[in-house]
């Protein structure tokens, strides 16, 4: 029987789904995989040994070094997230001589390479599946499953927070605070939810898988973020309307030597399978040279979601004991450079609130054509005559320098009531 001795730290709703799954599927795992793992102590701030008896003998502290000097653990589990105490407790963790297993998307995404440099050196394994959508196995999908295939793009779904608030908005034509508030009670955002909805969250993700497969480390700043509280009713139902659908999509695309990364509310075509990617649900779709295009999706967060993967990580780590890394993540290509978001081309859907008079129209028409702009169609929702209306406009490709620049002379127009609102438009294949 392979034993593997487990110090865990951070004891949140991940922590104990990590716990609670690798005892509950003990026996399953001893006599399918001839593994047995025991948490042999835990770590938390807030930790008491009453939260643990339940799962048998284990130890609690609130020190992390403890585990981290404990000469018994073979591989230290980290869940507190962010980047400190998490940096010193990874990095020491790998200097002790120690593999790892961490959740840790911020951490991932901006020390990544450091720590899978240091892995390698010492011989060790650091596993992250649960950094990108949860248990479902996206990591392994770039690093093992189609690891011979080069990558042409990455479009995912990835925050579970926003996915539901715009499936809220779009199924029970809620607003956004309406729907943010139930996301709220239902426990899928936090209480202070602007990592989650700034697109944070979700940029951090990409920054990963960015990595993975492109083998360019692009810097956080590097990535264009826009979230997703100024979508409107309004933008849902012109959406609708229209066969598409808002997404807050994570978009990476290789082009010869230059990288375009970008989250952003995005409308997609209502026929395609990312669109159908529904309340707390994640997706991701990977377009690769030789297999094609590949979807994955399934529950990106959640107790047992997160666990699954973390424990996925733990097996894998176990039969693997003389495989530092499963590929060549300290590969970086330095030819591959980072697309400005100034200069990415993309279509636009505009809302603008006008005042209701004649020549209006033809006055943003014309700003819009001075920038090189070209209108595809214009909706005029029809409204009492006293009243602004929106004004919805579809452009043909233009580049986001020529838009922001137009959009900043509409504003200043006294005709114009609110700022405008310009959602990006992706034609997914």
């Amino acid at each position: 029987m392979n034993k593997i001795n487990i110090g865990l730290i951070g004891f949140g709703t991940v922590g104990s789904g990590v716990v609670e799954f690798l005892h509950t599927k003990k026996s399953y795992i001893a006599n399918k995989y001839n593994t047995e793992f025991t948490v042999k102590t835990v770590c938390d701030l807030y930790i008491t040994p009453d939260k643990v008896k339940k799962f048998g003998k284990i130890k609690t502290t609130k020190k992390y070094q403890e585990i981290l000097e404990d000469p018994e653990i073979d591989v230290v589990v980290e869940l507190i997230g962010g980047l400190h105490p998490a940096k010193e407790i990874v990095f020491g963790s790998l200097n002790n001589g120690k593999d790892v297993v961490t959740a840790n998307k911020a951490l991932i995404s901006h020390h990544g390479k450091e720590l899978f440099e240091l892995a390698q050196q010492n011989g060790l394994r650091l596993f992250f599946e649960s950094a990108v959508m949860a248990g479902v196995p996206t990591i392994k999908t770039v690093t093992e499953g189609i690891i011979g295939n080069e990558f042409n793009g990455i479009y995912g779904i990835l925050n579970g927070t926003c996915n539901y608030i715009l499936t809220q908005m779009s199924d029970n034509n809620c607003s956004f605070p309406d729907a943010l508030k139930k996301a709220q009670e239902k426990g899928y955002a936090e209480a202070d939810p602007t990592l989650d909805i700034s697109g944070g969250d979700t940029a951090h993700k990409l920054l990963i898988m960015a990595y993975l497969a492109f083998g360019k480390f692009i810097k956080f700043n590097e990535i264009y973020t826009e979230g997703i509280s100024q979508i409107s009713q309004n933008d849902i139902e012109y959406a609708e309307r229209l066969g598409l659908t808002i997404k807050l999509l994570a978009i990476a695309k290789k082009v010869n030597n230059t990288i375009e990364a970008r989250v952003h509310p995005t409308l997609i075509p209502k026929e395609h399978p990312l669109a159908s990617i529904n309340s707390v649900f994640n997706g991701m779709l990977l377009d690769s040279d030789m297999l094609g295009k590949v979807l994955l999706s399934g529950e990106g967060a959640g107790k047992m979601a997160a666990a699954s993967g973390v424990v996925s990580d733990l097996i894998n780590l176990a039969h693997n004991p003389a495989q530092p890394i499963l590929s060549n993540l300290t590969y970086e290509n330095k030819a591959l450079t980072v697309k400005k978001i100034d200069d990415v081309i993309s279509k636009f859907y505009l809302r603008l609130l006008a005042v209701n008079k004649p020549g209006v129209l033809s006055k943003i028409t014309g700003i819009l054509g001075k920038h090189d702009i070209s209108i595809n169609s214009v909706t005029q929702k029809e409204q009492d005559a006293k009243s602004p209306v929106p004004v919805i406009m579809l452009t043909d490709s233009t580049s986001e320098r020529n838009m922001r620049n137009a959009l900043k002379e509409i504003e200043k127009m006294a005709v114009i009531k609110s700022k405008p609102v310009a959602i990006r438009m992706e034609t997914l294949q």
